[in-house]
């Protein structure tokens, strides 16, 4: 997203209805369609704020000093929980929906709400960053009006862990929200929300929650659960209620040697399946992958080995969020006597909030500020940089590209890609290698060596989770609709009932009782999209559009006509941009000729207004199409005077 200086303000009351995703049916699994249920429309204020200052590292971290939030007022977990069978007793009558608003269409825009009764809690609430098919639009974010619309009932906000695909929607929900709804996670993921909350202006009641707390927000009582991701502070979610008891896992692996000692919590979900599983959901990113996810520590080894024999400067763009790789980074860096850059909007913020809040170790003398690297030999610095997906403004890109302001590249550099491609990014990764390949750089990436795993569990883990949970019924969420049926097959075969496995589309609902699972009425859902400093104004038609516009260019008419005597004032003017041929003199004569005679049939038919504008439109695709078979966006302008 453009930051600028200004405080705009946005006014969105008009009723205009944001971008809905289209949902399909699949009836081989029984997916009811997630349409809306009606023509809703939400009154919506956007105040955009957007800070412009250079992000920097904050010098001499005292770790006595160490920053902390409010802490969430917690109870007994294991007192609660283990000695009564349960916190919480089922009533009869109580009905609890699950209602996920987004995170099944995509890798991305995760948020899932749980209603029972008078209270509802919503657990994360993400974005997904746009692809080809997305011209001009900086963030995605999952269509939230039902939350909006029962926002008496939201009692509290759970982040299960810091990474974009489960808070960047955070701002603009709380911007929306009438009431500060406290917002529950680890102390990383607190920072990190609050990094978000600054540059948007935004105030909210940040709560702190350790693995192994339990709260109680309305008639929820909530567990918080280890578990190991490439992020430190990743927390699962134990809800019970009246109607019974959820497992919702958050993004999770069992790295056996993880990084910062962290392992996911087997005994707390052990214990769950005691109190009773009536419904999981469960982490499906990597359920098409049929082995054990490898640890992050093996890509330490692979970093170590690499920084050790380069001969120039190392370059390595990751997740800003991959706070492990950022850590195992700094370690190779300066055990081979090499200081750190780091560069990057996004990977300045982090670094700076991980070390503040004692989850990044690197000491000052170890960290040089890029505009003092001309200063370095190449061979006594590694550059921490974002870029990893290709993005084209990201820091790599800038300097694949020559364009970066400090950080020149040079042949015998080496960089390392540190990080898979999001589906859809593969072709913008591909470019900017090719462009580091063309410099003369040794580029390394998966493909090479093992620079990158997945935070995210594979076939094998799941089917364990599941064994230990033991849960009644199952729901996949977190992925796209491959990894969604293929995390069912894995939940079949542990010996979960086919029917009581559910493949749920955004805006779906399901329903929970004493008396077992089923599926309910669909809500509202959708995307909205952020474009520039808008937010929800732009369409599905204006991106269609757009694409057009790329694709076959723009033609204009303009003219003005004298309706009174039936003839025209002055020439016609034609322009035509992103045509093949329209700067071609032949061209865009006989366009000229040509829609000149057919104004005049035009209005020789008396032919006014929007009739005789489709006349001229008509006209002009004939033509364009008869001598460059594109059809471009053709706009008309009649004055009359």
């Amino acid at each position: 997203m453009n930051t600028t200086n200004s405080k705009e303000f946005i006014d969105l009351s008009n009723g205009k209805p944001s971008g809905k995703a289209a949902q399909s049916k699949d009836a081989s699994n029984g997916v009811q369609p997630s349409a809306a249920s009606g023509n809703k429309k939400t009154r919506r204020t956007r105040h955009v704020t957007l800070e412009h200052e250079r992000p920097h590292i904050t010098r001499e971290v005292d770790s006595a000093k160490k920053e902390s939030f409010a802490k969430a007022r917690t109870r007994n977990s294991r007192k609660s929980s283990v000695n009564k069978g349960g916190a919480v007793k089922h009533k009869s009558d109580a009905l609890m929906r699950i209602i996920p608003l987004g995170g099944l269409d995509g890798i991305g825009k995760n948020m899932t709400a749980f209603e029972c009764g008078d209270d509802m809690v919503l657990i994360d609430a993400g974005l997904m960053f746009p692809d080809d098919g997305h011209p001009g639009v900086d963030l995605i974010l999952p269509d939230y009006t039902y939350v909006l619309e029962n926002e008496h009932k939201l009692r509290g906000i759970l982040v299960t862990h810091g990474h974009e695909d489960h808070t960047g929607s955070l701002p603009y929900l709380m911007k929306d929200l009438s009431s500060k709804v406290p917002i529950y996670a680890t102390k990383l993921t607190l920072g990190l929300i609050e990094g978000k909350f600054q540059e948007h202006r935004v105030k909210a009641r940040l709560q702190e929650i350790h693995a192994g707390d339990e709260i109680k927000l309305g008639s929820f009582v909530i567990d918080f659960f280890a578990v190991n991701h490439s992020i430190p502070g990743a927390v699962g979610v134990f809800l019970q209620s009246p109607a019974g008891n959820i497992l919702h896992t958050g993004d999770f692996k069992l790295d056996q040697t993880p990084i910062d000692g962290i392992h996911t919590d087997f005994g707390a979900m052990a214990r769950f399946s005691k109190i009773g599983v009536d419904l999981m959901l469960s982490d499906s990113t990597n359920a098409m992958k049929t082995t054990f996810t490898p640890s992050e520590a093996e890509v330490g080894k692979a970093l170590r080995s690499i920084i050790e024999n380069a001969k120039g400067r190392v370059i390595i763009a990751s997740f800003a969020s991959h706070i492990h790789r950022l850590q195992q980074i700094a370690d190779a860096a300066v055990a081979n006597g090499r200081k750190v850059v780091v560069t990057g909007r996004s990977m300045i913020q982090n670094t700076d909030i991980a070390r503040r809040l004692g989850y990044l170790h690197i000491q000052d003398i170890d960290l040089i500020d890029a505009y003092d690297l001309k200063d370095m030999p190449a061979d006594k610095v590694v550059i921490m940089c974002t870029g990893s997906q290709g993005e084209p403004l990201s820091a790599l890109s800038r300097i694949a590209n020559g364009e970066h302001r400090t950080i020149d590249i040079d042949p015998g550099d080496t960089v390392i890609i540190s990080a898979t491609p999001v589906p859809g990014n593969e072709k913008a990764v591909t470019r900017v290698v090719n462009s580091l390949s063309k410099i003369g750089c040794e580029v390394y990436d998966k493909s090479r060596a093992m620079v990158h795993v997945s935070g995210h569990a594979g076939s094998e883990e799941l089917k364990i989770v599941m064994s230990i949970a033991k849960p009644k019924a199952f729901m996949p969420v977190h992925g796209e609709a491959a990894h969604l049926r293929a995390h069912a097959r894995l939940a079949e075969a542990v010996g979960i009932p086919h029917d009581n496995i559910f493949v749920c589309d955004n805006g779906d609902t399901l329903e929970l009782s004493p008396s077992g699972v089923r599926r309910g009425e669909p809500v509202e859902s959708g995307i909205v999209y952020v474009d520039g400093l808008s937010v929800g104004d732009t369409t599905r038609d204006v991106l269609s559009e757009r694409t057009q516009l790329s694709n076959s260019g723009l033609a204009s008419i303009s003219v003005a006509i004298d309706p009174a005597h039936g003839r025209s004032c002055g020439d016609v003017i034609i322009e035509m941009k992103g045509i093949t041929g329209g700067d071609v003199s032949e061209l865009r004569a006989e366009a000229h000729d040509r829609i000149a005679s057919a104004l005049q049939r035009g209005m020789d038919k008396n032919e006014r207004g929007k009739s005789l504008e489709k006349h001229l439109r008509d006209t002009m695709y004939s033509l364009l199409w008869e001598k460059t078979k594109q059809r471009p966006i053709v706009i008309v302008s009649i004055i009359e005077v």
